[in-house]
């Protein structure tokens, strides 16, 4: 393997959630970076194959959106990257059958660090822009499937996700994800 093509994968307080640090190699081009390696994530225990990749971009600094994922037969892993600006990506457990269910782990990703996080199935997706103009992308296992979209509430009590900024600006939609009861 050449300098600068290798990934490193660390642990997050969710299972099987992932932070992946690209290791850059620069000149006075600029840098180069794997951000995705099918040998690399199967070494490292994630079984995932990019069927679709997504872009967002966020004009105010503060934008929540989230928290997303998709349920069977649609069941969507994803591997978030910040390109422009910079974001807090969250990952939220939904698996009933898992020991960090409930929990929540939160990331900074920025244009300059590169850093990426995976998100594994059934656990909701979501981030906050730290700056404006902010742009990100990421890459799904499976294809979007309205019928298979749920949410819940960024801003839901039961899981006391700590966001970095007030939310500026949030979707009717995000905003109307219906709060756990437990």
């Amino acid at each position: 393997m050449e300098k600068g093509d290798s990934v490193h994968f660390t642990e997050s307080d969710v299972v099987g959630a992932k932070v992946i640090d690209p290791t850059p190699h620069g000149d006075d081009r600029g840098r180069f970076m794997r951000v995705w390696c099918a040998r690399e994530f199967s070494e490292h225990g994630l079984d995932f194959s990019p069927v679709q990749g997504n872009m967002g971009f966020s004009v105010r600094k503060g934008t929540t959106r989230g928290m997303h994922y998709q349920v069977a037969p649609a069941l969507e892993a994803k591997l978030v990257r910040c390109t422009r600006g910079a974001m807090f990506d969250v990952v939220l457990d939904l698996r009933p059958d898992s020991p960090t269910y409930r929990k929540w782990y939160g990331v900074e990703l920025t244009a300059l660090n590169g850093r990426m996080l995976f998100v594994p199935e059934l656990c909701a997706h979501g981030y906050q822009t730290l700056e404006e103009n902010t742009e990100m992308h990421y890459l799904t296992s499976a294809f979007y499937s309205p019928s298979a979209v749920r949410g819940a509430r960024f801003d839901d009590p039961a899981f006391q996700i700590k966001w970095p900024l007030a939310a500026t600006v949030v979707s009717d939609q995000d905003r109307g994800w219906p709060l756990v009861e437990f």
